[in-house]
């Protein structure tokens, strides 16, 4: 870490003297990177001016996700869903991020029963009854970020299914509250497997949550089968997305051949997932995006 002036502007473009701003907070993580811990570097600490960019940004993909939530029903097919986002992302002024995201060929990703996520929009795919799907969609507006999914269940569902939705939105609950300043990843993605092996169900370990604001994919990655005490320090400033991938049967998947984007379990059971972009706090954490 790059010493600083004490009397110079603090690098994180409050305006403020370094002395007044973050020089106790650099001391405290130099402390804890001398011990050998994982440390975020200053790029990962969103100013106040990506904070409040990164929360416009939200209130898109929000909408978004509220406008599908009102429209989705069985026997619409996906591509109308993509085509919800195109339009309501536009007229609101923003861009989806997804389109064209390292080859991507759509604006969201539509992700239904053993589909675990990147699952492609399509005109050939109908929501039948008893359909769990999820629908992640991310945002980009003045250059900002927003990323968050949900979990949509289409007609009469399986309860078992019903359970897995619920339970996999209880692990991203458990996710926030374990969001602790000067604490672990690993603490929060423990808590996070440990509910969903209590209910009898696995997490997937290849794919993560990601840190997001100022790109779309900045570290630190954010594995949810984590162990306590390991994994990147905690600390107010940093955003990233709770978002854990539960599936019924066995953490196994695989990625489709054809279009090399759609991930499957590997067993066919039925996979969910609900996301978030939290920020770090002085106190916990805030969702920025939902």
């Amino acid at each position: 870490m790059k010493k600083w002036q004490r009397n110079a502007l603090c690098w994180c473009g409050s305006g403020k003297k370094y002395k007044m701003c973050h020089e106790a907070f650099d001391e405290k993580i130099l402390s804890y990177e001398k011990k050998g811990c994982i440390v975020p570097d200053r790029s990962l600490i969103k100013s106040e001016k990506d904070i409040e960019g990164i929360k416009k940004s939200a209130v898109i993909n929000m909408a978004v996700l509220d406008e599908i939530g009102e429209k989705i029903h069985a026997g619409m097919n996906t591509q109308e869903i993509d085509d919800i986002v195109a339009t309501t992302t536009a007229k609101m002024g923003g861009i989806p991020a997804d389109l064209n995201y390292e080859g991507y060929p759509k604006n969201v990703c539509t992700s239904i029963n053993d589909q675990v996520c990147h699952g492609i929009p399509s005109t050939d795919v109908i929501l039948q009854d008893g359909d769990i799907i999820n629908v992640d969609c991310s945002t980009i507006l003045d250059g900002y970020f927003s990323d968050s999914s949900r979990m949509f269940m289409i007609g009469d569902v399986d309860p078992e299914w019903k359970k897995l939705v619920e339970v996999t939105k209880e692990c991203m609950e458990i996710g926030i509250k374990n969001v602790i300043p000067w604490h672990f990843m690993g603490d929060m993605g423990h808590a996070v497997h440990q509910h969903a092996l209590d209910n009898g169900y696995s997490v997937v370990k290849e794919i993560g949550g990601h840190g997001c604001g100022c790109e779309f994919h900045e570290d630190p990655f954010v594995s949810y089968v984590s162990k306590p005490g390991t994994e990147m320090l905690m600390v107010p400033g940093m955003v990233f997305t709770i978002e854990p991938m539960v599936n019924m049967g066995k953490d196994k998947i695989f990625i489709d051949e054809d279009n090399g984007w759609t991930v499957y379990t590997d067993d066919g059971s039925p996979s969910a997932q609900w996301e978030v972009e939290v920020l770090v706090t002085e106190t916990g954490c805030e969702v920025l995006c939902s």
